[in-house]
């Protein structure tokens, strides 16, 4: 074998084995599982994230909370603390729930303070971004940071098929 198809078959086996299948994808139920909140913490965010700036809005709510809320939801896996990607990936969406706050649940969980929630979603590194639609189906999930305009797009289909939408 030549050195080309070597390093091309390593590479198949490193990415098979990140793999593991047990990650939520596109088109399951995300998982119901009870994360901790701010009120849960006594509203120290010391102890529910490593970001320097968080905002409140991201973590009103439990997974499980949230699911039946009836809203879409997007779920971001970020640990700033020693993530420089999660940093940029919250500094955008806070400008994102400035514009959705009223039709969109937006929950970070970092790693250190929710890492059930990483395991029941199989998440191994971060940032990962879900969507999840209203019903609790996830409807897209990207691994590494996700611009504006991807999570945009992704939200668009479920904010004109929701039911806060209708009653607009």
């Amino acid at each position: 074998m030549n050195i080309q198809v070597i390093s091309l078959l390593c590479a198949a086996l490193l990415l098979a084995a990140c793999d593991t299948g047990s990650r939520v994808k596109v088109g399951q139920q995300a998982p119901a599982i009870a994360t901790k909140t701010l009120a849960d913490v006594g509203g120290d965010f010391g102890k529910i994230t490593t970001y320097r700036h968080p905002d409140a809005r991201m973590y009103q709510y439990s997974i499980d909370q949230a699911l039946k809320a009836g809203k879409p939801i997007v779920l971001a896996f970020a640990t700033p603390g020693h993530c420089t990607p999660c940093d940029q990936q919250l500094q955008m969406l806070k400008a994102m729930i400035d514009k959705h706050q009223d039709r969109v649940l937006f929950l970070h969980l970092d790693q250190y303070q929710n890492p059930q929630a990483f395991k029941a979603f199989g998440v191994m590194g971060d940032p990962w971004t879900y969507v999840v639609d209203a019903r609790g189906t996830v409807r897209y999930v990207q691994a590494g940071r996700v611009l504006y305009g991807e999570l945009e797009g992704a939200l668009a289909p479920l904010l004109v098929a929701s039911p806060q939408a209708a009653q607009r």
